[in-house]
């Protein structure tokens, strides 16, 4: 991968990176075409699959590649993507997996799909609820007293780490000292760090919250208590039991824990630009993700996702009783005034409403170089998940205010009209999207 040295221009992106905090919920500010971005492959180029396609079929391959197209023209340097309607199947890719050689990426890619992990940790969790080993309402101190001491332990329950509600902080910065001030050293010398999740709850318990407790602020923290929450009462490592528990009964295939810094499988470079503060992008593929753990260190593939949330919506790895409360939710931002809130997160899911005007549930992720979204209907009929290999593309005037963005706003047209099969709508300005294990608001403090 290229190397560049700092310049004025980088230097000033960096003192600056404080100041993209006011974008808050958003993931959708903007970017010129990134450099190396390769043409859009055709309709009928090697990375588009068609699989039962049919008259009867309610996907629309054309409307679909197009769009997925223009989501690679817009500057994203590769995506791929798989949509379900019934026992309708489209899968696709437009871009580039090598920025340096133009390898094109393809629909069956692995992908590090980041906090989408929460919804497996979740469902775990969920599963040691009917068993009446956890009590969704009780104080993680009765659980792990050692781990969550003091009045957090009395005051902070189950529920409030699965729906971020804890008012406790997340760890990511002290993880990751020097992020601020030398965002590519910073990275560089974590690649291949081991850091314990006993270790990433003591950063994140002594870090300053950015909500009180009750109110809904993401923080990823929650779900590296949750993981060691589910050692504690099943005696297995929490990636262990995930694995045999959720992703071995939901008959996935490529689904898993990394062991070690590198994916196995057929996967793109994954390219961080940390908000223009990293140029060119640098691809951080290879990375040791125990800073991510049981909140978001797993890898999956776009197929398999659409499987995951059809088996978890049509009640197939929960009871109705625990799928209910996983969809209980509360508001996860402050609506402008006179607006609704478009976004409610419940445990490990959330329901998002889309520019076409219809509810979403599923999740959405980001780890160094890599973003995946994937949303279905509530009955799991209609599915889109989609992976893709920039991130932090966004970009911020002087005062940390989002600049136009048109490769968020092409990724929200791809998703609007893939889940709903509709023509996609524009994008009336920022949508409120979940926070990412990585986002924005985390550089203010």
């Amino acid at each position: 991968m290229r190397n560049t040295h700092p310049n004025a221009h980088t230097a000033r992106r960096r003192a600056r990176l404080a100041a993209v905090a006011s974008a808050a919920l958003i993931s959708l500010a903007a970017g010129a075409l990134p450099a190396g971005a390769a043409a859009s492959p055709t309709a009928s180029a090697p990375g588009f699959v068609t699989v039962a396609d049919s008259p009867a079929s309610r996907l629309d391959p054309k409307a679909l590649r197009a769009a997925l197209d223009a989501f690679h023209e817009a500057g994203m340097y590769g995506a791929y993507s798989s949509v379900r309607d019934g026992s309708q199947r489209w899968r696709g890719a437009s871009g580039v997996a090598d920025v340096d050689t133009g390898r094109p990426v393809r629909p069956d890619f692995e992908h590090r799909i980041g906090s989408i992990t929460k919804t497996f940790t979740s469902v775990a969790v969920l599963q040691q609820v009917a068993k009446g080993r956890i009590d969704l309402d009780a104080p993680v101190g009765d659980y792990v007293p050692e781990l969550v001491p003091g009045e957090r332990g009395r005051k902070v329950t189950v529920r409030m780490l699965l729906n971020h509600t804890s008012g406790i902080a997340d760890y990511i910065l002290p993880a990751f000292p020097g992020l601020l001030t030398n965002p590519q050293k910073a990275l560089d010398d974590g690649r291949f760090r081991k850091l314990p999740p006993e270790e990433l709850v003591r950063l994140g318990l002594a870090a300053e919250p950015s909500a009180p407790r009750g109110t809904h602020a993401y923080a990823n923290t929650n779900y590296i208590i949750a993981g060691l929450l589910l050692k504690k009462v099943t005696g297995q490592e929490p990636e262990s039991y995930i694995t045999e528990n959720v992703i071995r009964k939901a008959g996935l295939r490529h689904t898993y824990f990394p062991r070690s810094a590198r994916i196995p499988g057929p996967h793109t470079k994954m390219y961080e630009s940390l908000y223009g503060a990293i140029e060119p992008a640098r691809d951080y593929s290879v990375y040791d993700m125990s800073w991510a753990g049981t909140a978001g260190a797993m890898v999956s593939t776009m197929d398999d996702l659409n499987d995951f949330y059809r088996r978890l919506l049509g009640g197939k790895l929960l009871g109705a009783a625990e799928l209910r409360e996983m969809k209980t939710t509360v508001p996860a931002h402050e609506p402008e005034p006179g607006q609704e809130v478009a976004l409610r997160y419940g445990l490990g899911l959330f329901t998002l409403k889309m520019p076409g005007g219809g509810w979403y549930w599923g999740h959405d992720g980001g780890v160094f170089g890599a973003g995946t979204w994937a949303l279905s209907t509530e009955d799991g009929r209609r599915q889109a998940a989609i992976g893709y290999n920039l991130m932090k593309y966004e970009r911020f005037d002087e005062e940390g205010r989002p600049l136009p963005d048109p490769i968020g706003e092409a990724l929200v047209r791809y998703m609007d009209g893939a889940v709903s099969g509709a023509p996609a709508k524009r994008v009336p300005g920022a949508l409120p999207v979940p926070d990412r294990l990585f986002a924005p608001e985390q550089l203010r403090r």
